[in-house]
């Protein structure tokens, strides 16, 4: 199951395939392996609808609270120089030197 991969429409992590095409059973999306090659990165939107890529800056949208720590990133914060990645989250970043990975939920571009 390693090898299936995610729904391009919702993201969602369990798509099984029919013998002809991929289909994702929380929003009934299908798709043929074709295409999953061909897309290769997908896009990633800010909070306000804005396209994100590599290198940009961000702002936090709100506070978050950062898991097995006692770490809060404050609104208003700026990550600068941000790296996409397809994973649970979509951004990886340094802030005060250390790195994070946030979702782009949480995010608008500066």
């Amino acid at each position: 199951m390693q090898d299936m991969p995610s729904c391009p429409k919702c993201n969602g992590e369990y798509v099984y395939h029919d013998s002809v095409n991929f289909v994702c059973p929380d929003c009934a999306h299908e798709w043929s392996g074709d295409e999953v090659a061909e897309e290769g990165s997908r896009e990633v939107k800010d909070s306000n609808g804005n396209v994100l890529q590599d290198g940009d800056s961000v702002i936090l949208i709100k506070d978050l609270k950062v898991k097995g720590s006692s770490i809060v990133l404050k609104k208003g914060t700026k990550a600068k120089n941000i790296r996409l990645v397809d994973a649970d989250h979509d951004v990886d970043c340094k802030i005060d030197g250390q790195s994070f990975s946030l979702k782009s939920e949480f995010l608008k571009k500066a």
